[in-house]
């Protein structure tokens, strides 16, 4: 699919309207994500797209330090010196990084999604990890997958915030899709969201509480990384629908969101970490008011639990 075309510098500087060397400089600086094939430096259209939604942050954030994580239980890499690395996609997980760097403190970035980031956890390759994964069992939050990916090991879980997951459908919603049965229409396309993605492990669970076949959906597997690719890819026409977060629609034209169930997003940490200096002061941001008004100016997300401890396990 177009979205997994290998993009060059110079495609990308013609895609953001920079010079090749303000390319390369994001490279250095670790705001836009790449990779080589060879000595050719390579990028996805994810990668800019989410540079794009990075940048449209209508606080403009400083620029924050990114790593990559391998989350691979046959490859794991360990870790090097006392990092302190937050993993996860969300835009508050920036914003929570420059505070902590206000306050002293060195907070990496990486951006890759829940399953991986309780993985990285679990292996010691990040300090704290975000999730919303729903568990169609216990119709619960997280708690259950931090029990299933990080066995022996206690840990804490703080909640972020509570967001809409929903599917992304054209202006005027042309094929009337409301629910999960929609998708199998015979006339719907449908875009699915990477393994161990949150939306992803939601769909999943909802179809097989209903027994829905995932054959009997089009278009099934045909995947895309991020919520934002995803929404451009239903606007312009690719497919008609997909699933993902509210708050990407606002940044996307000739799109309309249905909503379809609130998440929780929560912070996990191992419970050893807690006395560490980084932690208790990260937590003290989450609490206080200055930090809750930062995010006042994020719409499509609810705080009412922030910083609260949900569960221990």
């Amino acid at each position: 699919m177009e979205q997994k075309r290998a993009l060059s510098a110079v495609d990308v500087a013609g895609i953001l309207h920079v010079s090749k060397n303000t390319v390369y400089e994001l490279i250095r600086r670790g705001e836009i994500n790449s990779y080589k094939v060879g000595r050719k430096i390579r990028f996805t259209q994810e990668d800019v797209d989410d540079y794009i939604a990075r940048s449209r942050h209508e606080k403009q954030l400083p620029p924050v330090s990114s790593v990559s994580v391998q989350s691979s239980l046959l490859n794991g890499v360990p870790p090097q010196g006392r990092e302190f690395i937050l993993s996860g996609q969300d835009v508050i997980l920036d914003i929570l990084s420059n505070y902590l760097r206000q306050y002293g403190y060195q907070a990496l970035r990486a951006y890759v999604g829940s399953f991986e980031s309780l993985l990285s956890l679990y292996q010691d390759n990040v300090q704290a990890a975000t999730s919303h994964l729903w568990d169609g069992d216990s119709e619960d939050y997280n708690i259950p997958y931090v029990r299933r990916l990080m066995p022996g090991t206690h840990a804490v879980i703080i909640n972020l915030s509570y967001r809409m997951q929903g599917f992304y459908v054209q202006s005027g919603n042309p094929k009337q899709i409301y629910d999960w049965k929609d998708l199998t229409k015979e006339n719907v396309k449908f875009l699915n969201r990477r393994k161990g993605s949150g939306s992803r492990i939601l769909l999943d669970e909802k179809l097989m509480k209903l027994k829905i076949n995932p054959g009997d959906i089009r278009g099934y597997a045909d995947e895309i990384g991020s919520h934002l690719t995803l929404a451009n890819a239903v606007a312009r026409g690719e497919a008609d629908v997909g699933l993902g977060t509210e708050r990407v629609t606002r940044q996307v034209d000739h799109l309309e969101f249905v909503p379809l169930q609130e998440e929780r997003y929560d912070l996990i940490l191992k419970k050893e970490m807690m006395e560490y200096s980084e932690v208790r002061t990260m937590i003290r941001i989450l609490n206080s008011r200055e930090f809750r008004a930062e995010l006042a100016g994020i719409s499509g997300n609810d705080y009412r639990d922030l910083g609260k401890i949900m569960a221990e396990v």
